[in-house]
Protein backbone atom coordinates (compact mmCIF):
# COMPACT_ATOMS: atom_id res chain seq x y z
CA UNK A 1 0.00 0.00 0.00
CA UNK A 2 1.31 3.44 -0.85
CA UNK A 3 1.93 5.89 1.99
CA UNK A 4 -1.26 7.76 2.86
CA UNK A 5 -3.55 5.30 1.06
CA UNK A 6 -6.15 3.85 3.38
CA UNK A 7 -7.57 0.48 2.42
CA UNK A 8 -10.90 0.37 0.65
CA UNK A 9 -13.37 -1.28 3.04
CA UNK A 10 -16.23 -3.56 2.05
CA UNK A 11 -18.38 -4.31 5.09
CA UNK A 12 -20.20 -7.53 4.36
CA UNK A 13 -22.42 -7.34 7.43
CA UNK A 14 -24.17 -10.68 7.81
CA UNK A 15 -24.32 -11.44 4.08
CA UNK A 16 -23.33 -14.88 2.85
CA UNK A 17 -19.96 -15.27 1.15
CA UNK A 18 -21.51 -15.82 -2.29
CA UNK A 19 -23.08 -12.35 -2.18
CA UNK A 20 -19.84 -10.87 -0.82
CA UNK A 21 -17.83 -12.24 -3.76
CA UNK A 22 -20.31 -10.67 -6.19
CA UNK A 23 -19.91 -7.31 -4.44
CA UNK A 24 -16.13 -7.70 -4.17
CA UNK A 25 -15.84 -8.48 -7.88
CA UNK A 26 -17.70 -5.25 -8.73
CA UNK A 27 -15.60 -3.24 -6.29
CA UNK A 28 -12.17 -4.36 -7.51
CA UNK A 29 -13.13 -3.72 -11.16
CA UNK A 30 -13.03 0.01 -10.47
CA UNK A 31 -9.87 0.10 -8.35
CA UNK A 32 -6.37 0.79 -9.56
CA UNK A 33 -3.79 -1.99 -9.22
CA UNK A 34 -1.99 -1.95 -5.89
CA UNK A 35 -4.99 -0.81 -3.84
CA UNK A 36 -5.67 -2.84 -0.74
CA UNK A 37 -9.21 -3.95 0.08
CA UNK A 38 -10.38 -4.95 3.55
CA UNK A 39 -13.38 -7.25 3.50
CA UNK A 40 -15.28 -7.46 6.79
CA UNK A 41 -17.16 -10.75 6.81
CA UNK A 42 -19.00 -12.67 9.49
CA UNK A 43 -19.62 -15.69 7.23
CA UNK A 44 -17.12 -18.38 8.30
CA UNK A 45 -16.83 -19.50 4.65
CA UNK A 46 -14.99 -16.24 3.85
CA UNK A 47 -11.79 -17.66 5.34
CA UNK A 48 -11.87 -20.33 2.62
CA UNK A 49 -13.69 -18.61 -0.24
CA UNK A 50 -11.72 -15.37 -0.35
CA UNK A 51 -8.25 -16.95 -0.73
CA UNK A 52 -9.70 -19.33 -3.33
CA UNK A 53 -11.25 -16.43 -5.28
CA UNK A 54 -7.96 -14.50 -5.19
CA UNK A 55 -6.11 -17.57 -6.46
CA UNK A 56 -8.68 -18.00 -9.25
CA UNK A 57 -8.59 -14.38 -10.37
CA UNK A 58 -4.96 -13.46 -9.68
CA UNK A 59 -5.46 -10.85 -6.97
CA UNK A 60 -3.08 -11.09 -3.99
CA UNK A 61 -4.66 -12.53 -0.85
CA UNK A 62 -2.95 -10.84 2.09
CA UNK A 63 -4.71 -12.79 4.84
CA UNK A 64 -6.64 -11.89 7.96
CA UNK A 65 -6.16 -8.45 9.47
CA UNK A 66 -5.45 -8.63 13.22
CA UNK A 67 -8.00 -7.07 15.53
CA UNK A 68 -11.28 -7.60 13.69
CA UNK A 69 -13.95 -4.94 13.32
CA UNK A 70 -16.29 -3.40 15.83
CA UNK A 71 -16.90 -4.21 19.43
CA UNK A 72 -17.23 -7.79 20.69
CA UNK A 73 -17.92 -10.07 19.07
CA UNK A 74 -15.38 -8.91 16.54
CA UNK A 75 -15.97 -9.67 12.89
CA UNK A 76 -13.01 -10.96 10.90
CA UNK A 77 -11.35 -8.69 8.35
CA UNK A 78 -9.54 -10.15 5.34
CA UNK A 79 -7.18 -8.20 3.08
CA UNK A 80 -6.35 -8.47 -0.60
CA UNK A 81 -4.33 -6.38 -3.06
CA UNK A 82 -5.81 -5.57 -6.46
CA UNK A 83 -3.63 -6.72 -9.36
CA UNK A 84 -3.55 -5.39 -12.92
CA UNK A 85 -3.41 -8.64 -14.85
CA UNK A 86 -6.18 -10.85 -13.53
CA UNK A 87 -8.63 -13.37 -14.90
CA UNK A 88 -12.20 -12.12 -15.27
CA UNK A 89 -15.14 -13.93 -13.73
CA UNK A 90 -18.85 -13.93 -14.45
CA UNK A 91 -20.64 -10.92 -12.99
CA UNK A 92 -23.29 -13.00 -11.23
CA UNK A 93 -21.05 -16.03 -10.57
CA UNK A 94 -17.62 -14.70 -9.55
CA UNK A 95 -16.33 -18.21 -8.89
CA UNK A 96 -16.53 -18.99 -12.65
CA UNK A 97 -14.04 -17.64 -15.17
CA UNK A 98 -15.36 -15.97 -18.31
CA UNK A 99 -14.19 -16.75 -21.84
CA UNK A 100 -11.73 -19.56 -22.38
CA UNK A 101 -10.75 -22.18 -19.84
CA UNK A 102 -8.14 -19.78 -18.45
CA UNK A 103 -10.32 -16.70 -18.89
CA UNK A 104 -9.22 -13.45 -20.50
CA UNK A 105 -6.76 -11.18 -18.75
CA UNK A 106 -7.99 -7.98 -17.15
CA UNK A 107 -7.41 -5.07 -19.55
CA UNK A 108 -4.52 -2.75 -18.73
Amino acid sequence: MRAGDDPVVLDGGDRRCVRLLIELRRLVEGLEPGRVVHLIASDPAAAIDLPAWCHLTGHDYLGPVPGGAGSPPSRPIYALRVQAHTRLTHEDAPWRLTGTADGPARPE
